[in-house]
C-alpha cells in the first residue's frame, strides 16, 4: 500500500476541498492514487448531497441575464437554507449559469413533477398514433413510447436538461454537485424567460 503523505493530502484538499480525514481516507481507500481519491470524494459528496435534497430552503438570491442580442432574458430564484450559502460567490455563479440554460435551452418547467397531467397524456396519444401501424407488439411500443416521453421530459424540463457547457451532464446532477460542495440543499424555486418576438 502507498504511503500517504501530508503533501498528498494537502494537494487532495486544495484540489477538492474536502475535509482532512476525508482527503486521507479517500488516498487510502484508492492507494494513493489521486485521480481515484478525487472520483471517490465526488462519489461520497454526491450520496451525502442525496440526504440534504430534503432539507427546507428558506434563503436565497433573485439573478438576472439578458443575452448579448438583448432579445433574450432570463429571471431565477434560487434557493438554500442559509444565508451564509446565499451570499457565497460561487451560489451566485450558479444562479448566472442556470440563467444562461434557460436562456439557451428553453424549458418551459422545472422538473418532470411539473408537467400537467393532461399535457403528458397528448404526447403520449401523438406517440401511440405515430406507433399505430408499425406492425410492433405492444411491449416494445410501451417502451418506445417511455423512450420518447423521457426525450420530451428532457426537452421540457430545466432539471432533465443537458447542460449546455457540458452535455456529459444533466442540469440536476450540476446542482447535485453543488449542494455537495456547499452542505446545503439548493432549489430552482422558479424563472421566468423573456423573448422579443417569442
Amino acid at each position: 500500500m502507498a504511503d500517504i503523505t501530508n503533501e498528498m493530502i494537502k494537494a487532495l484538499r486544495e484540489t477538492t476541498q474536502a475535509g482532512m480525514v476525508d482527503c486521507k481516507r479517500a488516498l487510502q481507500e484508492t492507494d494513493g492514487d489521486m485521480q481515484k481519491a478525487i472520483e471517490f470524494l465526488r462519489k461520497k459528496g454526491l450520496a451525502s448531497a442525496d440526504k440534504k435534497m430534503g432539507r427546507e430552503v428558506t434563503e436565497g438570491i433573485v439573478a438576472s441575464y439578458i443575452h448579448s442580442n438583448n432579445k433574450v432574458g432570463v429571471l431565477i430564484e434560487l434557493k438554500t437554507v442559509t444565508d451564509f450559502v446565499a451570499r457565497n460567490p460561487d451560489f451566485h455563479e450558479l444562479a448566472k449559469e442556470l440563467c444562461m440554460q434557460i436562456a439557451a435551452a428553453n424549458p418551459l418547467y422545472i422538473k418532470m413533477e411539473d408537467v400537467p397531467f393532461e399535457v403528458v397524456e397528448k404526447e403520449k396519444e401523438i406517440y401511440l398514433e405515430q406507433m399505430k401501424d408499425s406492425g410492433k407488439p405492444d411491449n416494445v411500443i410501451e417502451k418506445i413510447v417511455d423512450g420518447k416521453l423521457s426525450k420530451f421530459y428532457s426537452d421540457v424540463c430545466l432539471l432533465e436538461q443537458e447542460y449546455i457547457k457540458e452535455n456529459k451532464i444533466i442540469v440536476k446532477n450540476l446542482i447535485k454537485e453543488k449542494i455537495a460542495a456547499f452542505g446545503e440543499n439548493i432549489e430552482v424555486s422558479r424563472f421566468s424567460r423573456f423573448q422579443i418576438g417569442g
